[in-house]
């Protein structure tokens, strides 16, 4: 087979994803980019260009500002508690035995569930009704209860526990790959050395769980910054606007209120936002790497 063959039958396989990923993300990108400057809406078929108007009405609306406040702090919040956990368990667990294995189990099972159920099941737990798990806990330990869902202040933060709850354990898994990974010798050399068990993990492991922590960090960044269906469970962006994101109120926009143009908008705000933290994340990733090469 020679070259100019082998580079058409590679070209033959990968075109049908590519064709894919052309229609089903390429161009409603575009389309985004371009209905975001028109005043198209379901309920105006006729539309015109209008320029940046969408843009500025966006940037005037403070519940615009909130979102994605909300959102960048979610992400950022979420993405160093859940890798901060992580990897204290990978390196706790990184062990063989029947309970190590069920404890490890026990940790990745909540990523198996739906993120609507869990939703839906800590909004019961933690609602502020008489039923209220949470509540009744605190409660019989003689303590006062608390507006998890209902308080504006930590309203978010109930909401970003139960995604730590339920994604720490897949981080941990991927973690624990990256430790089986590492050079048994570099561990004897350090303990014939004398390095305290803090001084191996800071100068043997933590470098080496740069594949790990680069892909867990980018994972988790993203998925926080887009975050809709555990907040629409548990409190639909409320109370007030409180934990509203760019997601839950581009859906809003889009879908309720019938404004696709000014939706469409948001989401060329977003993807510059998710666009803008990835590159800075990977900036210092970079750094990371090099150090450690």
């Amino acid at each position: 087979m020679n070259i100019k063959h082998r580079d058409r039958v590679f070209l033959m396989m990968i075109l049908p994803a590519f064709i894919g990923f052309t229609i089903l993300f390429i161009v409603p990108t575009l389309m985004s980019f371009g209905y975001s400057v028109t005043n198209w809406s379901v309920y105006k078929p006729n539309f015109s260009l209008i320029g940046l108007d969408n843009y500025v009405k966006l940037f005037h609306d403070t519940k615009n500002i909130t979102a994605i406040k909300n959102s960048v702090n979610y992400a950022l919040v979420i993405t160093i508690i859940q890798n901060i956990l992580a990897i204290l368990f990978a390196t706790l667990l990184n062990k063989t035995g029947f309970v190590t294995n069920l404890v490890k189990s026990i940790f990745f099972f909540p990523a198996v569930l739906s993120v609507l159920v869990v939703g839906f099941l800590f909004q019961y737990i933690m609602t502020s009704a008489d039923y209220g798990l949470l509540n009744n806990i605190i409660q019989f330990f003689g303590g006062h209860p608390v507006n998890w869902l209902g308080n504006g202040k930590i309203a978010l933060y109930s909401v970003l526990s139960t995604q730590v709850w339920q994604w720490t354990g897949w981080s941990m898994v991927i973690y624990i790959a990256n430790l089986k990974s590492i050079d048994s010798s570099l561990y004897e050399a350090a303990n014939i050395d004398g390095a305290s068990k803090l001084q191996t993990f800071r100068t043997i492991t933590l470098p080496l769980l740069y594949p790990a922590a680069s892909f867990n960090i980018l994972m988790s960044l993203i998925g926080g910054v887009k975050v809709f269906d555990v907040v629409f469970a548990m409190t639909k962006g409320g109370p007030g606007s409180a934990t509203e994101t760019i997601m839950t109120t581009l859906i809003r926009e889009g879908f309720s209120s019938g404004r696709t143009a000014y939706a469409s908008a948001f989401a060329v705000v977003f993807f510059v936002i998710v666009f803008t933290l990835s590159k800075v994340v990977t900036f210092f990733l970079n750094k990371w790497e090099e150090r450690i090469s």
